[in-house]
C-alpha cells in the first residue's frame, strides 16, 4: 500500500526549547507524545512525508502546494532566529498531484506563493521528525476555505499520486485544537471549546472519521480551532484503509488544545469509504431541513433553483397564502452553505407588488448578485440552507440604547451612505458590534455622525 500511516500533531512554538526557554515543561506530555509520533513515522520508513499546514499560504478557494526544490525557515518571529530548519521538496510528487487535481478541476496547485519560507506549523513536526532520524523529502500543502468534500478529495489524490509514483508515504496533519478553552488563555473562553476538543479526542482515539467530517460548523467556528481542515485531508488520504488509531496525549494548559495521535494502516478496507458515508449522512440532514421549510423559504428556494438551472424566472405558485400575495414588505434572503454565509441580499422597503414577488427577486439576487461571492452553481444547490426575513418599516431612533441586537436590526445612515445589519446574528453580541459592522457595510467611518434606524423581522427558516 502507498499510504503507510498518518499522525495528527499540534504546533505550539513554545514546544521548541529555544522558544520556550524553560516554559516548555508545562506541556511535557505533548513533547513526549510528539517524540513518540515522530518515531512512529520513522519506523514506517516512508519515502516521503506529506505535511498539511494551517499556517502556510491559505486561500479561500484554492489549495496551495509549495513549489521548488527546497525551503527553509526560522523562528525569528518567536524570538529564536537561531533555530532554523530546512527540507527538500519532492518535485515529482508535487507535479503528479497537481496533474491529478487539474484533471478533476480540484483547485490545487503551486501558483500564488506568498510565503516561500517554511512556516512554524511545518517546522515543528519537521524538527521532531529530523531528530528521530528522518532525512527524506517532504511535500508542504496549505489548507483552504473550501468544504470538507474538497479537502477529503485532495487527501484521496495524495494517496493516488503516491500509488502512481510507487512511493510509500506518511501524512502528517499539523493542527491545534480549540483556542478557547479557558478565560485565562489568549483567546478567552467559549463553551464550544472543550466540547470540540472532546470530540476530536474521541475521533483520534477511535479513528471515527465520520464524526470528524460531520463536526458541526458552528461548533468548530466557536471553538476557534485551526486543525480541522488539516485532519479532513488526512482522512481522505486514509480513505478505504483500515487503521489502528492511538491518542497519545491531549492537554491544554495555555487555553489551546494540543492533541497527538497516530494512525497505522493495517489493510485495505472498502467499508471505510468515509467520504461517501459523510455525504450520505449530510444529504439526509439537508433533506430533513428541507422537509421543515415553510412557504416563505420554499418560495425562495424555488426561485433561485429555477434561475440557476434554467436561467429563467419561476412563476408564483397558485396556492400561496394571502400574507404573501396580499401585502407588500421589504425582505432579505440569506443563503448558507456548510455553516457559512453564501449570500444575502434584500430590500428595506417593498419594491414589488407583493411580498411573494419581493422574495422571488431577492432570492435570485442573494444567489447571483451578492458582490462578496461568486454566483451559486448548480452543484451547490442541494447544499444551500435558506432564511427569509420579512422587515417591519424602519423606525428612526435617537439613541443606541433603543437597540437590542436580538430583537432589532439596525440601519446606519450618513448622507447617501447606508449600512444595514439584521438582528440575531451569530457572533454579534453587543449593540456596539452591530453598529460597527453596519458602519463598515455602509463605508461610514468610525468618527462620522450617524442617523440610526431600527426594525424588526419575522424570520422564516
Amino acid at each position: 500500500m502507498a499510504v503507510l500511516g498518518a499522525c495528527a500533531v499540534p504546533h505550539p512554538p513554545l514546544i521548541m526549547p529555544e522558544v520556550g526557554r524553560g516554559e516548555e515543561h508545562k506541556i511535557q506530555k505533548t513533547i513526549d507524545a510528539y517524540r513518540q509520533a515522530a518515531q512512529f513515522v520513522v519506523d514506517l520508513r516512508p519515502d516521503l512525508v506529506v505535511i498539511t499546514s494551517p499556517h502556510t499560504v491559505m486561500y479561500a478557494d484554492y489549495f496551495h502546494i509549495s513549489p521548488g526544490e527546497k525551503a527553509a525557515g526560522d523562528f525569528a518571529q518567536f524570538r529564536a532566529p537561531e533555530l532554523r530548519l530546512e527540507a527538500a521538496y519532492d518535485t515529482k510528487f508535487v507535479q503528479q498531484l497537481c496533474e491529478l487535481a487539474g484533471a478533476e478541476n480540484l483547485p490545487a496547485g503551486t501558483f500564488g506563493e506568498k510565503q516561500p519560507e517554511l512556516d512554524h506549523a511545518t517546522m515543528i513536526p519537521l524538527r521532531y521528525l529530523q531528530e528521530a532520524g528522518y532525512s527524506g523529502k517532504i511535500v508542504r500543502i496549505g489548507l483552504s476555505g473550501l468544504d470538507w468534500r474538497k479537502h477529503y478529495r485532495l487527501g484521496q489524490l495524495i494517496a493516488r499520486a503516491a500509488e502512481q509514483l510507487g512511493l510509500r508515504i506518511v501524512h502528517v496533519a499539523s493542527g491545534d485544537l480549540s483556542h478557547k478553552l479557558t478565560e485565562e488563555g489568549p483567546y478567552g473562553f467559549h463553551a464550544a471549546g472543550p466540547v470540540f476538543d472532546a470530540r476530536m479526542q474521541e475521533v483520534f482515539r477511535s479513528g471515527d472519521f465520520l464524526q470528524l467530517l460531520l463536526t458541526p460548523h458552528d461548533m468548530a467556528a466557536e471553538a476557534a480551532e485551526c486543525g480541522l481542515r488539516s485532519f479532513w485531508i488526512m482522512a481522505g488520504t486514509l480513505d478505504r484503509l483500515a487503521i489502528e488509531s492511538q491518542l497519545l496525549s491531549y492537554e491544554g494548559p495555555f487555553g489551546v488544545g494540543y492533541g497527538v495521535a497516530t494512525f497505522r494502516v493495517a489493510a485495505e478496507d472498502d467499508t471505510r469509504n468515509i467520504g461517501e458515508q459523510a455525504e450520505a449522512a449530510e444529504q439526509r440532514q439537508l433533506a430533513a431541513i428541507k422537509e421543515q421549510e415553510d412557504v416563505y423559504v420554499r418560495l425562495a428556494r424555488l426561485s433561485l433553483e429555477t434561475y440557476v438551472r434554467t436561467h429563467g424566472y419561476a412563476k408564483l405558485p397558485e396556492d400561496l397564502p394571502e400574507e404573501l400575495v396580499g401585502r407588500q414588505a421589504g425582505a432579505f434572503v440569506s443563503l448558507k452553505k456548510d455553516g457559512q454565509l453564501r449570500g444575502c441580499i434584500g430590500t428595506i422597503l417593498a419594491t414589488k407588488r407583493t411580498l411573494a414577488e419581493e422574495i422571488l427577486a431577492n432570492a435570485i439576487s442573494a444567489g447571483t448578485r451578492d458582490p462578496r461571492f461568486d454566483p451559486v452553481t448548480v452543484e451547490e444547490l442541494p447544499y444551500l440552507i435558506y432564511d427569509v426575513d420579512v422587515l417591519t418599516p424602519p423606525e428612526r431612533i435617537r439613541d443606541k440604547k433603543q437597540l437590542d441586537v436580538k430583537k432589532y436590526g439596525v440601519i446606519v445612515e450618513n448622507g447617501r451612505r447606508r449600512g444595514l445589519l439584521l438582528p440575531d446574528i451569530a457572533g454579534v453580541d453587543t449593540v456596539e458590534q452591530q453598529i460597527d459592522i453596519a458602519r463598515r457595510k455602509g463605508n461610514i467611518g468610525q468618527r462620522e455622525p450617524l442617523t440610526l434606524y431600527r426594525f424588526e423581522v419575522q424570520r422564516h427558516v
